[in-house]
């Protein structure tokens, strides 16, 4: 009996020991190529340790809103802090008529005001704000598709404006998936795809570029950004950028 133990004990290290030596599977090839793509964008950006400093941040763009061949100029103030705080204002011109506005969102409560009519938002639409802040973050904080909020693979390699760059597939928090793109030699985001849903439910393939990317403060960050959404296309230059260790308690409070 002792025997016939040892012979199955055995029998099961070799079959152990045959597996192993095959190599991982393709589902941990995908993932460590992933690990390796995410690790190479961290260090491009400023690394870790510099980057792992941005729990909070605001910066300012400007640029024009395209669509119908008019151009609408406008200029939008981003504030974040975490997964679940944004702040968002915004002002330009669109058709002739003037927009100013800014949306919150605090966790589970959410508001819009724009021309000064205030209304609270549904769970719906905090949901998709919440979504549009980790596509916007994702980029400039690539480390967090290593969490345990995200399930990250490789994708494949494809052109980006001409150059190879590596794609990865996210699923988010909420359980919806994007694609993220970085450049082959230099290790920085260049694209991001993903399924989105509009104020009025209504839903756009997004396609965002990243380029000219500038050093602020020893973070990297895109001076471009292109926005593409159905039949209109955003065109973004970033002017400033700038790490917030303490906000205000009230940047999140509901809009007036």
């Amino acid at each position: 009996m002792m025997q016939r133990r040892s012979e199955i004990k055995a029998a099961t290290v070799l079959v152990l020991f045959l597996v192993g030596s095959a190599g991982p599977s393709r589902g941990d090839e995908a993932d460590a190529k992933a690990v390796a793509t995410i690790d190479k964008a961290v260090k491009a950006l400023g690394g870790e340790e510099k980057l792992a400093t941005i729990r909070a941040a605001t910066w300012n763009s400007e640029g024009k809103f395209i669509r119908g061949g008019d151009d609408n100029p406008f200029k939008v103030r981003v504030t974040f802090q975490g997964a679940d705080r944004l702040r968002m204002e915004f002002e330009g011109e669109f058709n002739g008529d003037s927009v100013k506005g800014v949306t919150v969102v605090d966790g589970d409560r959410g508001w819009r005001n724009i021309n000064a009519n205030a209304r609270e938002l549904d769970a719906d639409a905090i949901a998709r704000e919440k979504r549009m802040l980790y596509l916007m973050t994702a980029p400039m904080l690539p480390g967090r598709l290593k969490g345990k909020d995200y399930r990250t693979t490789a994708d494949g390699e494809e052109q980006v404006a001409g150059k190879p760059a590596a794609a990865l597939k996210v699923v988010g928090p909420d359980g919806k998936d994007f694609r993220l793109f970085f450049d082959a030699e230099s290790g920085l985001p260049v694209k991001l795809t993903a399924q989105v849903v509009g104020w009025n439910g209504e839903e756009f393939e997004q396609e965002v570029a990243f380029t000219d990317y500038r050093d602020f403060g020893g973070f990297k960050r895109p001076g471009k950004i292109v926005t593409r959404r159905g039949d209109t296309t955003s065109e973004q230059s970033v002017v400033d950028f700038k790490v917030e260790p303490d906000l205000p308690a009230s940047t999140f409070d509901e809009p007036k």
